[in-house]
């Protein structure tokens, strides 16, 4: 065919053309900012780069001045979503100040996603990801992966460049040097410094700078690039990049490559981009850093201090002036260093903070003034330096100051282009892009413009993947280029201004744009006159049209200024360019590819953007095309796909419906068919229009005219209606008779063998019979299926393949008939065709291979196409696994089920036979559950499962079915979605949700409390859950009993009686003083309202948190006159209320959950106006750190409050701090403590005044931060700071004990729990030293730095140099106990021991009695037993046999007995015991430790109340003892609520007279409150931390009044926040999204006290702690059974307990919650139907509500099971439906129910004898084969109850049904067509659909195999079965054949 016709013949018609304008450009106009911008008609600059980043501006904006006209330019880029695949384009557009992000598609209207305005012009904006290693980002999220990826844009600007992420951060970085580029990499930025032109090299022999730098994320560092080369450079191989030589022209992401330009040697280099190896860097840095080499030294750390200089804030601009005008110029905006949040000086100090490395800080500026040089001029100093050997004292000056700064990313050669013989100097690419051709292979094209050349580099990876191979050079002629990646193709513009379509390097054609002229058609016509296509005919494909004479150039230049060199035109193009400036507009430049669009810019200034079409439309034909794609060698595959592309969008192209019809049509002439002589493709419709003209024209083979033209016209269906029209009739116009003669000439048609395709005619079979068998398996394309059976049975008949045309016969009885014409393909052509390998004579059928899994017969494998056939490989893999028991099926690819193909296979090597039995190993359910993982993690879905045929999904949904009873409770979403477990795959969800996003806040956050409610004031406790707690307690109100009893915000009652003898005044001082010791109490309730309403509220971020107010008035009866303690009246002492309202702002701020959304600002905007609020503010900020979100205050805003002075602010600040950061050792807040403790600071430093009490905070602080690391130092200081001595100016002299206490606590949390394992502290002693410190003795020579200020003792406390016990000993004692905790070391032990001799008894104070029996029992943790016999065996002997009885009247027997000391002794003794024992005990709600402290409880309250007791032990001890045992008991029934308990509590509660001080309300309400934890939700761990914060919560020395810090810091009180765990589990129902009661089963491990042993448990319940439990199960049969396993591991169930709770379970069908029915009575009714019997016919549709909520059921059951006036439906059918519906949701498989209706469908339709096509009698075989196989009966042997379809007559039914239906077939004269079909003969038409029924349902062979089994000639039945064995047919059918066979046709009636 000559080339001018296939140049005619292969125009591509571009769809939708529209006119584009940049939407930046418009909004700009509109932009309020448009009048500063002066934007004029803006001219497109050609410069501008394209989406892909392709030229970079090049430096064209260095020469702009102000005042020139508005350069703009703008980016395209596909749209990424994240929902779905939605196809639209981003935009980012610059013009001046302005970067504009828009986002819009052909659908949408374009719409401003951000706009951003900066100071100066923007040079440059480009989209970039950053990754961020976790670590980096602040807390880390539960998201497994350790890089996160944050989606930015970039604006550059001269000095500096903006980043915004899209998640709203923003930062700016200064930049060190002028860039030339900026492009953005799969790892960060890559800067180019611009190389100013006189840069030449120094004179000196000195290493030029660096001229490309990386920024792999906003904060850090700009780092210099280095390049690893050959064996070039110095040894390491590895230097910087700092050829100024070297110009990026291309950065790619993936694969991460870079190509430069050189342009010296005018060569193109490709370069592979990676992060930097770490013995790169080293090499890098020692090489710049030999210092014996002065130059080197020299320049390496020029270099860096260079950079160091710059980013300090010197300009790379040689003016000092000009840079601090520049600075100071600018206006407010974001741009503007020096306004923003980071100045350039301040940019080292950002990388600083976040690398934690203090060596960095050390640059001194002096390094700056001595290397001070700038890009332009050099320093005088440095040379001097560098040219002096000798002068060594600088040269070591430098070394130290300046380090290299660490190369983050290296660049390796890959490939550069090949030096041709003439090189032009200006020949940089100005365009670079990846392009993939159809066939998958890679190129790297470059655009030379000076060359109109379009250069392609083929690149692929290598086998290991580790690096990219590049391959041979191919040009092309073009002006201009743009990849078309939506379809793997490129556009090209040649210089003639035709447009191109290539794919890789080859030709696809022209494309012809509708709306522009076609240059082609006009190009041979010197005059621009009208011409039709015809007289163009001789059109040659490249026309020079030497006899034009040149033309001037200065008529030549184009209105558009363009870069392009215009000498260095080809003198074609100039022609083709005149020809085209006289005719009016033409293509200019192609840009912005997106998908498949791309503009082209035309010659007069517009813009147009057109699409180009898609390879194909219709699901088929991409299938088809794929197929046949990957199995041709790639370079027939390429001229394949570029005919048929060229076929399909010829303008005026076919219309979807007729898209498959002209494939055949292309497929079959490719492969050498006469289509147009093919009876069935001749008449095939392309169009269905009236027009004939078109579709002969599309793929016309000559231009000359022949006689078969007339025959096709008279053939065609145009024809055929002009015959029939009445008009034709009317004008007498006979109709035409085709000549006969060409019928019979018809009926022989050969093949031209010379075709593309004709060589490959088996392979493209073999491949399209696959896809036919993979869409098979989507019964969503029975239409795709139809049209290709024509196809292949066309294909089967003429390449002569019996089996394959019986196949699809039997599949499709009515399409394939007999009598089609054959294409008779000669012997001598058969010899062409390559039979691959793979072809197999026996057609593969999936169906056929799952029939033979079923059976349990051996299988081959099943031939599949990878990437075409997944359906195929998914349910040959699944089957494998499920009903094979091969587990090894799924986990490797090459699995020996799937025989991949691929072209050019060699032969495979014969897999035997393998016999695949079930594996008995493995449990069944194991089997089940890897299928469901499996098909998850393949990407399998509910919808993928609905739309497979049923009998093929069956073995899935029973796998799935069996999952659903017991799954795993840490399955991922997807898996729970995909058996239909709303609740698992609820919780899933939530799961991965971060957690404040979480649903489960709003399940279960609280109503707006009611109108009445909100009107009263606000006490604290209205955020509360009421939902869960009326559920947890719901017979009585003991929450709002709890509320009444802490609440501190109404004026309380003062009820004084006035005696007669009572002055008035008086009676007012009387109420006051009442009111005085009522407040007492009220003071005190905050820490117990901070404890029940722990953790129960998310702020809103934009109010602030509510403080209820601290009320300290009263109210008197009966006239309700208010009671004031300002009056004056009294005295009241000073500062009452400030820890007061301390803890009350502690208690408002513990509300806040730890997981909500908080920040700095918020935290700041909360501090109060006035001054009076500042404690409650101080009070807040501890909370805050408690819950963990101090954190989150930014280092600043706590300077700022430290420097306030403010006490207590800074106790709150230093306690919170160091709670949030527990055990983390953090060396900021180590530091900030360290200022506030003088024994921390240096000896030399100066004093500095810090209040008491701060420092005891921040002595605790340090032992919290640095809690269980036994770090030396601190502990040695601690250790010395439990005895300080009294300073000699009277410092440290007041209230010493709580310094001592709080460094005992703190060095015990130190070393908490590491008892003798303290390793490298032997030599501090420290238990020795702590024993002295208790007992007393000699103080010890103090060693160490602060041996000055102790030196002089103090001029008031007379100590001396014995310590004094009474400060050292609580600390001390409790320190022990911490470093030995639960250590059972008993010599430590020993040493704590009661005395038990009254001599030293006397020595004891009593209360410390009670702290060492506290510490010992701690110790010995595991003898802590819950009886009262171990507690009384703490106290020693002499004081129990003295204990003083009931009646105090006895005397005791010895007169040297202390009564009084004995008394006291004992009591402490016991309280501390019992303490221990709320300690081992806590949060466990143990019954027995509960009664045995119950009791000691009422004892005391018994001494309490008989007086002569009480005055020889003392009202005061005995109320300490009682708080004691009161709080002990708190801790046992922590979070539980015990009434017994509350009613203590209340009991206590009321006492106010007398002894009751300030500090025995706060320990009775802190039970209270411990009692109700967190509303029910919290309980108290008693792991280690949990103890150490206990002690200091619960330190048993109270304060006497509101103000008492002596002995023990009150803020501490709060600590009780760190050993709370949430462990309240909440059922929540899936369904109707409320809490609801579940019964559980928890399982406990064994321990030494207990064997393993379950216990059932009514949810929401306090789990016992995690660790002692072993899997928790939610029970049936209510709900739907669920297990948590904690044998694998606690997060799972720690994040459900962290997120509130919530469980979500799911209520079975027909029961109900135990709330609506909680005997379980009310579902009886269900029971009775739900076990079949005759009910389920009488089955009411109505009653279907009762069983489900699902809205498709429901509906389903009014629409098909509930008759209706004008149904003319048999009641027959209306209750099978019923009964079906009934069946599967009391089975709850509802989605069962399409299977049953499909199932009876087909049957029906079999009865009528309409079966077409036979696939659903196949489906019916294989679930009855499914039911008979024999994994499945090993199944149902092991759990019979349940299954599908299990106790159900469906089945048995519908079997027999369709073998009634055949049979009686066959005994109609079925079994004459039968038998003729066996023998090889046609049967009669009528039959066949019905023959091909009974084929298909009985399985018997092909004609072909039973005549190769010699059945023929068998004579007896048993003879018969032994042949049938081995044609493995099953018995059933052997009965039904055995007649016709042994010829004796009377026994057919069975």
């Amino acid at each position: 065919m000559s080339n001018k016709h296939e140049e005619r013949a292969t125009m591509i018609a571009a769809g939708d053309l529209q006119e584009f304008v940049p939407f930046g450009r418009d909004y700009c106009r509109h932009h309020p900012n448009a009048l500063n911008l002066q934007l004029r008609e803006l001219q497109p600059a050609s410069e501008l780069w394209s989406s892909d980043g392709a030229a970079g501006l090049v430096g064209s904006f260095q020469e702009v001045t102000i005042h020139e006209k508005q350069k703009e330019s703008w980016q395209l880029r596909k749209g990424v979503s994240d929902v779905g695949e939605v196809d639209y384009d981003e935009e980012l557009y610059v013009a001046g100040n302005v970067v504009i992000w828009s986002k819009g598609s052909k659908s949408q209207a374009s719409t401003v996603y951000k706009a951003f305005t900066v100071d100066s012009p923007v040079l440059q904006a480009l989209w970039c990801d950053f990754t961020i290693p976790q670590e980096k980002c602040g807390k880390d999220d539960l998201s497994d992966s350790n890089e996160m990826v944050e989606k930015c844009i970039c604006i550059l600007q001269s000095s500096c460049i903006n980043v915004h992420s899209i998640e709203g951060k923003d930062f700016v970085a200064a930049l060190p040097f002028q860039v030339a580029n900026v492009w953005p990499t799969k790892y960060g930025l890559l800067f180019e410094r611009s190389s100013s032109s006189h840069e030449v090299p120094p004179s000196p022999p000195r290493e030029p700078l660096p001229t490309m730098f990386s920024m792999l994320h906003p904060l850090d560092e700009i780092t210099p690039l280095i390049c690893k080369s050959g064996g070039v450079f110095p040894p390491a191989g590895v230097q910087y990049v700092s050829d100024y030589t070297l110009r990026v022209v291309f950065l790619n992401a993936e694969p991460s490559i870079m190509m430069t330009y050189d342009t010296v040697q005018s060569l193109h280099t490709i370069w592979a981009l990676r992060r930097v190896k770490p013995e790169e860097q080293n090499a890098v840095l020692k090489f710049s850093q030999q210092v014996g080499t002065p130059q080197h030294l020299a320049t390496s750390s020029s270099l860096t201090a260079h950079l160091r200089s710059l980013s300090k804030g010197e300009s790379p601009v040689a003016s000092p002036f000009q840079n601090y005008s520049s600075i100071h110029s600018q206006s407010r905006s974001g741009s503007s260093p020096s306004v923003h949040s980071r100045s350039p000086s301040i940019s080292n100090m950002a990388a600083l903070s976040r690398s934690h490395s203090p060596a960095l800080g050390v640059h001194s500026f002096s390094g700056v003034q001595r290397f001070n040089f700038s890009s332009n001029t050099q320093s005088p100093k440095r040379q001097n330096i560098s040219h002096s050997p000798n002068n060594t004292s600088n040269d070591s000056f430098i070394v130290p100051e300046t380090e290299s700064i660490v190369p983050e990313l290296c660049i390796d050669h890959l490939w550069t282009e090949t030096i041709m013989n003439v090189r032009e100097k200006n020949s940089q690419a100005s365009k670079v892009f990846i392009t993939t051709d159809l066939c998958g292979q890679k190129f790297l094209c470059f655009l030379v413009d000076s060359q109109l050349q379009l250069r392609c580099v083929k690149f692929q990876e290598s086998n290991d993947k580790s690096q990219l191979i590049f391959g041979s050079v191919t040009s092309i002629q073009a002006k201009d280029a743009a990849p078309v990646e939506g379809i793997d193709t490129l556009l090209v513009l040649e210089g003639s201004g035709n447009l191109v379509l290539y794919t890789g390097v080859v030709r696809v054609g022209k494309v012809f744009i509708p709306g522009l002229p076609a240059p082609s058609l006009t190009m041979s016509n010197q005059m621009p006159r009208p011409s039709t296509p015809l007289d163009s005919v001789s059109t040659p494909s490249k026309p020079l049209n030497k006899h034009l004479a040149p033309l001037d150039e200065g008529v030549l230049l184009s209105p558009v200024p363009e870069l392009r060199d215009s000498s260095k035109l080809h003198e074609s193009s100039y022609i083709d360019d005149c020809t085209f400036q006289q005719l009016g507009t033409f293509i200019h430049s192609v840009r912005d590819p997106v998908h498949n669009r791309v503009t082209l810019e035309l010659s007069n200034n517009t813009t147009v953007r057109i699409a180009i079409p898609e390879i194909a439309t219709s699901e088929l034909v991409k299938r088809c095309l794929q197929g046949i794609k990957s199995i041709l060698p790639k370079e027939i595959a390429v001229q394949m796909l570029v005919k048929w592309y060229n076929a399909y969008n010829a303008p005026g192209g076919p219309s979807y419906h007729s898209e498959w019809n002209l494939f055949v049509t292309c497929l079959m002439n490719m492969m050498g068919y006469n289509t147009d002589r093919l009876a069935w493709t001749r008449n095939l419709d392309f169009e269905g229009s009236l027009s004939p003209v078109i579709a002969p024209k599309k793929a016309r083979p000559s231009e000359i005219g022949s006689d078969e033209d007339w025959e096709y016209l008279l053939n065609s269906d145009y024809h055929r209606n002009f015959e029939s029209h009445p008009l034709a009739g009317a004008l007498g116009l006979g109709p035409l008779e085709i000549s006969t003669l060409k019928e019979d000439f018809l009926h022989s048609l050969s093949l031209d063998s010379s075709t593309l395709l004709f060589t490959h005619i088996p392979a493209i079979f073999f491949v399209l019979h696959l896809i036919y068998e993979e869409l098979k398996l989507n019964s969503l394309m029975g239409e795709g299926i139809r049209s290709l059976v024509f196809l292949l049975v066309q294909l089967a008949r003429d390449l002569e393949l019996e089996a394959y045309i019986d196949y699809y016969y039997r599949d499709y009885p009515a399409l394939v008939k007999t009598s089609r014409q054959a294409c008779i393909i000669e012997q001598v052509q058969t010899g062409f065709m390559h039979h691959p390998s793979f072809f197999s004579a026996e057609p593969p059928s999936i169906f056929q291979w799952l029939s033979s899994c079923l059976r349990g017969e051996g299988v081959q494998p099943y031939p599949y196409l990878p990437g075409i056939c997944e359906r195929s490989k998914l349910v040959v893999l699944s089957v494998a696994l499920y009903i094979l028991g091969d587990e090894r099926a799924v986990s490797n690819e090459a699995s020996q089920y799937l025989y991949r193909i691929s072209s050019g296979q060699r032969k495979p090597t014969e897999q035997d036979d393998r016999r695949c039995s079930v594996t008995q190993s493995t449990s069944v359910s194991n089997l089940a559950e890897k299928l469901v993982i499996w098909m998850t993690n393949v990407g399998f879905t509910l919808r993928d499962l609905e739309s497979l045929p049923f009998g093929v999904a069956l073995p899935i949904r029973d796998a799935i079915y069996r999952c659903r009873e017991q799954p795993a409770s840490d399955w991922p979403e997807a898996v729970c979605l995909l058996i239909g477990r709303q609740d698992l795959s609820k919780q899933a969800r939530e799961g991965n949700l971060p957690k404040s996003k979480s649903s489960v806040s709003q399940v279960l956050s609280s109503d707006v409390p009611s109108g009445a409610e909100a009107e009263e004031e606000d006490d604290g406790m209205n955020d509360m859950n009421q939902e869960v707690m009326s559920l947890i307690w719901s017979e009585d109100l003991r929450v709002q009993e709890v509320r009444r009893l802490l609440q501190s915000a109404h004026p309380v009652r003062v009820n004084v009686v006035q005696m007669p003898e009572v002055s008035d005044h008086e009676y007012i001082e009387e109420k006051e003083n009442r009111l005085l010791q009522l407040c007492q109490r009220t003071m005190a309730l905050p820490v117990g309202r901070g404890m029940f309403t722990l953790f129960s509220y998310h702020p809103i971020p934009t109010e602030p948190l509510p403080i209820p107010k601290l009320n300290l008035t009263g109210r008197a009866p009966p006239r309700n006159t208010t009671v004031d303690l300002n009056s004056g009246n009294i005295d009241v002492p000073p500062n009452m209320a400030c820890w007061a309202s301390f803890h009350n702002g502690v208690a408002a701020g513990l509300k806040i959950a730890p997981t909500s959304q908080i920040d700095s600002a918020w935290i700041v905007y909360n501090k109060p106006k006035n001054a009076d609020l500042a404690n409650e503010y101080a009070g807040f900020l501890m909370a805050l750190g408690l819950n963990g979100h101090l954190t989150k205050l930014a280092t600043l805003n706590i300077h700022d409050y430290l420097t306030k002075g403010h006490e207590m602010t800074s106790i709150g600040l230093l306690l919170g701090v160091s709670a949030a950061k527990l055990g983390t050792m953090d060396m900021a807040i180590t530091r900030l403590l360290s200022i506030h403790i003088p024994a921390l600071l240096p000896p030399t430093s100066t004093e500095l005044d810090v209040p008491h009490n701060v420092q005891v905070a921040a002595v605790i602080g340090i032992g919290l931060v640095y809690q269980g690391t036994a770090h030396r130092h601190t502990a040695e200081v601690l250790l010395a700071e439990i005895g300080r001595p009294p300073g000699p100016e009277m410092e440290y002299c007041t209230d010493r004990e709580s310094y001592s206490l709080a460094s005992g606590l703190a060095l015990g949390m130190v070393c908490l729990g590491h008892g003798s394992n303290l390793i490298g502290m032997s030599d501090l002693n420290v238990p020795e030293q702590l024993y002295q410190y208790m007992v007393g003795g000699h103080r010890r020579f103090q060693a160490g730095m602060h041996r000055e200020r102790h030196k002089s003792p103090s001029y008031q406390i007379k100590e001396g140099d014995t310590i004094n016990v009474d400060v050292t000993c609580p600390g001390a004692t409790l320190a022990l106990a911490m470093i030995y905790l639960k250590t059972n070391n008993r010599s430590i032990a020993d040493w704590l021991r009661a005395p038990d001799t009254m001599y030293l008894l006397d020595f004891v104070k009593p209360e410390f009695l009670l702290l060492r029996t506290l510490a010992r029992c701690l110790i010995l943790w595991d003898d802590i037993l819950p009886d009262s016999k171990w507690v009384d065996s703490n106290v020693p002997q002499i004081i129990r046999e003295n204990s003083i009885s009931r009646q105090a009247t006895e005397l005791p027997s010895s007169e040297d007995l202390n009564l009084e000391t004995l008394a006291q002794a004992r009591v402490y003794i016991i309280a501390g015991a019992c303490l221990s024992l709320g300690f081992r005990f806590a949060g466990s709600e143990n019954i027995a430790a509960f009664n045995c402290l119950y009791k000691f409880a009422k004892d005391f309250m018994k001494c309490l109340s008989i007086l002569p007791t009480a005055s020889i032990t003392g009202h005061y001890n005995l109320e300490t003892c009682l708080s004691v045992v009161l709080l002990s008991l708190a801790m046992v029934m922590a979070g539980s609520g015990n009434l017994k308990v509350l009613q203590l509590c209340r009991f206590m509660h009321k006492k106010t007279g007398g002894e009751m001080n300030y500090g025995f309300h706060l320990a009775h309400h802190m039970a209270l409150g411990l009692l109700f934890l967190g509303g029910g939700r919290y309980s108290l761990s008693t792991s280690d931390s949990s103890i150490a914060a206990l002690l200091c919560a619960l330190y048993p020395h109270f304060p006497v009044h509101s103000t008492d810090n002596r002995y023990h810091l009150q803020a501490l009180r709060h600590l009780y926040v760190l050993a709370a765990e949430p462990r309240l589990l909440v059922p929540v129902d899936v369904d109707t999204n409320t809490p609801c009661y579940a019964l559980l089963e928890v399982t406990f491990k064994g321990t030494q006290w207990y064997e393993e042993t379950t216990e059932e448990m009514m949810a929401p319940t306090l789990l016992p702690e995690l660790h002692l439990l072993k899997q928790i199960r939610v029970k049936g049969p209510r709900y739907w059974e669920l297990l948590i396993d904690l044998s694998k591991g606690m997060h799972h169930l720690k994040s459900i307990l962290s997120k509130d709770g919530v469980l979500y379970v799911k209520l079975r069908a027909g029961q109900l919650s135990y709330k609506e029915d909680p005997k379980g009575w009310r579902s009886l009714l269900a029971q009775t139907v739900t076990h079949r019997n005759s009910e389920a016919r009488a089955f009411k549709p109505e009653a279907i509500s009762a069983f489900t909520s699902d809205p498709a059921l429901l509906s389903f059951a009014d629409y098909f099971c509930k008759p209706t006036v004008n149904m003319d439906q048999k009641q027959e059918i209306l209750d099978l439906f019923s009964s079906i519906l009934y069946e599967c949701v009391t089975q709850e498989n509802p989605e069962m129910l399409p299977t049953y209706i499909a199932i009876d469908q087909a049957v029906r339709r079999l009865e009528r004898r309409e079966m077409s096509e036979t696939f659903e009698l196949f489906q019916i075989r294989l679930v009855l084969e499914f039911f008979n196989s024999r994994s499945h009966q090993d199944k149902m042997g092991r759990n019979p109850s349940r299954g599908l379809f299990m106790n159900s007559e469906f089945l048995p039914v519908m079997k027999c049904t369709v073998d009634n239906t055949l049979d009686q077939w066959l005994q109609a004269g079925g079994d004459v067509s039968l038998r003729s079909y066996l023998s090889g003969q046609p049967a009669e038409e009528s039959q066949s659909s019905m023959l091909a029924c009974f084929l298909v349902y009985y399985a018997v062979a092909a004609p072909g195999q039973l005549a190769a089994g010699g059945l023929e000639g068998s004579t007896s039945f048993s003879e018969l079965l032994l042949k049938f064995r081995q044609l493995k047919m099953p018995v059933h059918t052997l009965l039904r054949l055995a007649p016709l066979l042994l010829g004796n046709p009377e026994s057919m009636v069975w």
